[in-house]
């Protein structure tokens, strides 16, 4: 039976296989996208999602989308330092033992910012594909790069709290 301490030093292995698999999953399914999809293209999966093809040359929400062509190197040399900034959270989440639901949190947050930071570099936008609507009121396209950094980003924010909440009880 593995030990706590074996345990723990599978940990920084199994976090890079979360960001590696985000990864993975995000460019499979942009290649589908890509090969299946046309440009624009409505392919409805059921009454509040469907698939289509768009790009984004911007950062969230299309910022900065028709800037010119510069962005794109801007939010590469952004993804690029945000990505060794995760890194070195992570590994030191897990020199001091710390939380695992945050070093969890920032793998899928770094296999997002790689999977769309591969978008940047080699296509020069990102690849969007999905969609989630109700009636004619949609939310922007994104793909599971964007939905990686979004889980990731919730699961912190409810780490912060689990973490206030075990502060302030100690605190009475």
């Amino acid at each position: 039976m593995p030990n706590a301490n074996s345990a723990r030093s599978q940990l920084p292995w199994l976090l890079w296989g979360v960001s590696v698999l985000v990864i993975a999953l995000d460019l499979i399914t942009k290649y589908l996208a890509l090969a299946k999809l046309e440009y624009l293209e409505v392919a409805p999966v059921t009454p509040f999602f469907y698939l289509t093809l768009r790009f984004n040359e911007g950062a969230a929400f299309s910022f900065l989308a028709g800037a010119g062509g510069w962005q794109r190197w801007l939010f590469s040399g952004l993804a690029i330092a945000v990505g060794v900034v995760l890194i070195a959270w992570i590994m030191r989440i897990y020199r001091q033992k710390g939380n695992t639901l945050e070093a969890f949190a920032l793998a899928l947050i770094l296999g997002g910012a790689i999977g769309n930071l591969y978008d940047r570099i080699v296509h020069g936008h990102v690849v969007d594909f999905i969609v989630l609507h109700y009636g004619a009121k949609e939310w922007p396209a994104f793909n599971i790069a964007d939905s990686g950094i979004c889980i990731g980003a919730a699961l912190l924010i409810l780490d912060m709290f689990k973490g206030h909440k075990k502060a302030t009880a100690t605190h009475e």
